[in-house]
């Protein structure tokens, strides 16, 4: 009986001594809390979304520059590229079918793009409520949250006029009957000056979206350090400029009266 008291209270719990500091009792720890939504739930994937959105989109650009530069080699060359564009893929697939499928991606890349910056913008200005007690200028306060921004909300709206301008004709003088180089002249004509002012606008602004895009990218890859700093912005910025020079050539041609 008493071996079996005393393994008793060698297990039981001892109260400390009067005035002893009490042992502080550590709880269980929690299991870490999964992100919800997976991969595209995390930040690196939402920034992968952007990556690969906007690497489509700046190939397409790329590709809608050269096919807009043909005007300057005449209408027959213009209205072939355009023609080529309902034509590609045939006879394996139908009339326009490869263009429909190439704009429907063109549109949930775009989606997809906006929707990986926004919600990333947010869940960065979450993560820091408080802001800083001395502003500092840097690229991403200043120059991403203005033009990155308001130049979408630019672009966006271009893109939808442009559609029915050049695409289906509906504000063109041309109209739906016209042909894609009869529309491309009769909408950048001098008299309708203020179209090819807001064409400059957005493009300009496709550029300084561009550049952005491009330096973040060389930033987020870690590119951007030491030596390589300043030749990649120069990349950055020379790839954009080509692109913007290269838009906007083909409409100051026609208000000048190089393509007529």
């Amino acid at each position: 009986m008493t071996a079996m008291i005393e393994r008793g209270t060698s297990t039981a719990q001892v109260d400390p001594p009067a005035g002893a500091p009490a042992k502080p009792v550590t709880p269980p720890r929690a299991a870490p809390a999964k992100r919800k939504g997976g991969f595209l739930g995390s930040s690196n994937g939402r920034k992968a979304v952007m990556a690969v959105t906007g690497a489509a989109l700046v190939l397409f650009l790329v590709g809608h520059m050269a096919g807009n530069l043909k005007a300057f080699f005449g209408a027959d060359s213009f209205n072939d590229y355009a023609a080529f564009l309902r034509t590609m893929g045939e006879p394996m697939l139908p009339h326009r079918v490869a263009l429909t499928i190439v704009e429907v991606g063109l549109a949930v890349a775009i989606v997809l793009h906006m929707w990986a910056a926004v919600t990333l913008a947010r869940r960065a200005s979450r993560a820091r409520p408080v802001k800083y007690a001395a502003k500092r200028r840097s690229q991403a306060g200043g120059y991403a949250v203005h033009t990155m921004r308001y130049g979408g909300v630019i672009i966006l709206l271009f893109v939808v006029y442009h559609l029915l301008d050049l695409t289906f004709g509906t504000v063109n003088p041309a109209g739906w009957d016209g042909t894609p180089y009869e529309r491309l002249v009769q909408g950048f004509a001098p008299e309708r000056w203020w179209v090819t002012a807001f064409y400059a606008v957005a493009v300009v602004m496709v550029g300084l979206h561009l550049r952005h895009g491009l330096w973040s990218a060389f930033q987020t890859l870690g590119l951007a350090s030491g030596r390589s700093y300043r030749p990649l912005k120069a990349v950055a910025a020379t790839i954009s400029a080509v692109l913007v020079l290269g838009f906007l050539a083909v409409p100051v041609a026609v208000m000048i009266g190089v393509i007529k």
